[in-house]
């Protein structure tokens, strides 16, 4: 019963990281790392194809062994997500309008405890 769910569970995870090439607030990485997580449990072969993909593979290997996240990601995540704060606190109405750098703050602030390779 677990297999088939794992295995759409990985699909969908796929899918969102596609999405969130194209997509700027959905990311990518995230979601392929659920992925390969979903696909390590219900079917090796996708598995091992995203551990191989040029891009995503390394990322993907780096979050599993060592919990760490890129120290290029982390710059370019602090360069997109201080736009979005900007842009939240320029367009939204008053009280929503600190919302998104909010989100920053907290997804920043636990982003830089992560280690970096």
């Amino acid at each position: 019963m677990k297999t088939p769910v794992y295995r759409a569970l990985g699909v969908v995870s796929v899918a969102l990281g596609v999405l969130g090439a194209a997509l700027p607030l959905l990311p990518t990485t995230p979601f392929l790392i659920l992925a390969a997580y979903f696909f390590a449990r219900s079917h090796p072969e996708w598995e091992a194809k995203l551990l191989a993909h040029p891009k995503a593979g390394p990322a993907i290997r780096a979050w599993r062994d060592h919990g760490a996240i890129p120290l290029a990601a982390k710059r370019l995540a602090v360069v997109l997500m201080s736009i979005s704060a900007l842009g939240g606190w320029l367009s939204l109405p008053e009280p929503w309008r600190y919302l998104p750098a909010g989100i920053a703050v907290i997804v920043l602030g636990w982003m830089w405890t992560r280690p970096s390779l």
